[in-house]
């Protein structure tokens, strides 16, 4: 044997039911609680703020720089990594970190030109400075997927 005593019965009687004149009388009602989900329902979606990514004007800046092509390579400077940073503040000023694949690149006085003017040109960009930084150096894993499979680096 297992140690179990065991019972046999021929039926199982039903619980009693609940009924009215069993109820507890209340004092009063208790107020009922506000659902705690209630002004959350009733809001807005708050957006993205302007500057930041995913915001509208971050986002504009970013579309601009993917407006841009390396003359060498037929890959935007943005997908080619050279685009380090985007900052936009919330009065309109636009401060882009890029670098160039060398130092000797051909580009190397006109690009930074080309990325303020472009960037500048933004609606609701009122100022822009871009800064050309060679640390960290660039190299080619700096390059988005989309680049390295127009390259047939993938």
């Amino acid at each position: 044997m297992n140690g179990f005593e065991v019972e046999e019965v021929d039926g199982v009687q039903p619980p009693p039911k609940a009924r009215v004149d069993d109820a507890v009388e209340a004092a009063a009602p208790a107020p009922r609680e506000r659902d705690y989900l209630s002004g959350f329902l009733a809001q807005k979606p708050q957006g993205d703020a302007p500057g930041e990514p995913g915001g509208a004007l971050y986002e504009a800046v970013v579309d601009s720089l993917k407006e841009i092509y390396d003359p060498e390579i037929p890959v935007n400077i943005y997908d080619l990594g050279l685009i380090y940073g985007v900052e936009v503040t919330d009065n309109g000023h636009a401060v882009v970190s890029m670098t160039l694949t060398t130092p000797n690149c051909p580009v190397a006085e006109s690009m930074p030109a080309e990325v303020e003017m472009r960037v500048s040109s933004v609606p609701g960009i009122s100022t822009a400075d871009v800064n050309l930084v060679w640390d960290p150096p660039w190299d080619p894993q700096k390059m988005s997927d989309d680049a390295k499979l127009e390259l047939g680096m993938l």
